[in-house]
């Protein structure tokens, strides 16, 4: 599932101080063009699935790029994006720029013909501002298409200091670390440390994926997870199969889940954001999630009925998976691309705004979010953990990858994928498992 999808199932955060931006007069200074035009127009038309308070947010952070430029950007949020935007576009009701939260979307938008190739200026500004690994994911057939917008980063444990300081433990630096760590604070609570929850509605499983993408980076290194993605290295892989064994001694074993909620199967029936009370109120020792689930905290209390803080030192905090070697920073995470479909002179100067280390820290500042942007300020981010977070993407020598389930053909990733794992939860063994879900491939 894709990163924006997620996040706005979350609770909205609030932004305080965003507004949306004035557009009144807009339309009768410039033209709607939908692309080829090649002349300047006055407002820029963006579409995408960022909603609510991201959306004026959003807006906000071309503030002084309209003031500097005499350029309007009307961003305009649909909570059904993904769905429509293929058929708006083949339909000829393309926006001037599309936000694109899944690089397989992407694919399937250039596949139309109407994605243009990115600019030789925005490409520039990628090859200064983004890793190689960003780049290739708005790259089809040797053809540059689409820059990197915000990012996010998954993999993260949750925990609470204050217990972890009660308890006298410290945050794992290896996978045998953190199994150690497990068995430690089943120890000394006399039940489960950790908890999950898959429940999604139509995209239940999706949290699972994220456990098992994790550790086929960790475990098999990034060349395999490359060849997985791409359908070269099968689930029925023994490779694969080890991340599924890897991740089973903790989401299998009913000494070490559900806590707060039951035993293993009851993680199909708890609600993939409902794991953030259980940590803040004391019940769950450990979750998996993303760096979003930070929002979840707002709307929680703690055990005293306090708002929790996420600090190093606070109520809740997190810290990545830890590899199988010490010191290795192989990660995963998901984003948005921004693709154009108008080659006109505002258009283009919009896409170069959106590529540079200015629009990133302008969007960044307003809260909420990051980017893997290098020359961007991680220290505008709205928080220690997203400070973290954001410093991580931009480190050299992280290895990242784009979320493999996002990736994959969507009869797959989004499909025989998410449904496996719930299967797998259920308690069906885990060849027929992994089976099941290469046989999305030949749907």
């Amino acid at each position: 599932m894709a990163l924006s999808q997620r996040y706005r199932l979350l609770a909205p955060v609030a932004l305080m101080g965003a507004a949306a931006l004035v557009l009144a007069g807009c339309a009768e200074g410039g033209t709607e063009g939908d692309g080829g035009s090649g002349e300047a127009k006055t407002t820029v038309r963006i579409s995408g699935g960022i909603t609510g308070g991201e959306a004026t947010a959003l807006n906000e952070s071309f503030t002084q790029f309209t003031e500097d430029t005499g350029i309007t950007v009307e961003y305009t949020g649909d909570k059904s994006f993904e769905g429509n935007i293929v058929t708006k576009v083949t339909g000829g009701d393309s926006p001037d720029i599309a936000i694109v939260p899944q690089p397989g979307l992407l694919k399937t938008l250039v596949e139309t013909g109407k994605v243009l190739p990115a600019p030789e200026a925005v490409e520039s500004a990628v090859d200064e501002n983004w890793s190689p690994d960003w780049k290739q994911y708005g790259t089809f057939d040797d053809t540059f298409y689409a820059a990197p917008m915000l990012a996010n980063l998954k993999g993260y444990v949750w925990y609470s200091p204050k217990q972890f300081a009660e308890w006298g433990v410290e945050v794992p630096k290896t996978w045998d670390q953190l199994l150690a760590l497990t068995d430690t604070i089943v120890e000394k609570t006399g039940g489960p440390a950790w908890c999950a929850g898959f429940a999604s509605d139509a995209a239940s499983g999706w949290p699972g994926t994220d456990w098992i993408e994790d550790l086929v980076l960790r475990q098999a290194g990034p060349d395999v997870y490359d060849q997985w993605v791409a359908g070269d290295v099968a689930f029925t892989d023994p490779q694969i199969k080890s991340a599924f064994d890897a991740v089973g001694e903790i989401l299998l074993n009913p000494e070490y889940v559900n806590a707060g909620y039951g035993d293993v199967k009851s993680i199909n029936s708890t609600a993939f954001g409902d794991v953030a009370a259980a940590v803040a109120g004391g019940t769950c020792a450990l979750t998996h999630q993303a760096s979003f689930l930070s929002a979840n905290f707002l709307d929680v209390q703690t055990a005293d009925g306090a708002t929790p803080e996420v600090a190093p030192d606070g109520d809740v905090y997190a810290f990545l998976t830890p590899g199988y070697t010490e010191g290795e920073l192989q990660v995963e995470g998901g984003g948005e691309f921004v693709a154009a479909f108008s080659d006109d002179e505002s258009t283009q100067k919009v896409l170069e705004f959106m590529a540079s280390p200015e629009f990133a820290d302008a969007r960044v500042k307003l809260g909420g979010v990051i980017s893997a942007n290098k020359n961007a300020d991680p220290s505008l981010a709205s928080s220690e953990f997203l400070q973290e977070a954001m410093t991580t993407l931009q480190d050299e020598t992280t290895v990242f990858r784009f979320d493999a389930s996002d990736l994959m053909p969507s009869t797959v990733g989004s499909g025989s994928f998410w449904k496996g794992m719930v299967d797998w939860i259920d308690g069906k063994d885990t060849d027929t498992v992994l089976s099941d879900i290469q046989a999305g491939y030949e749907n």
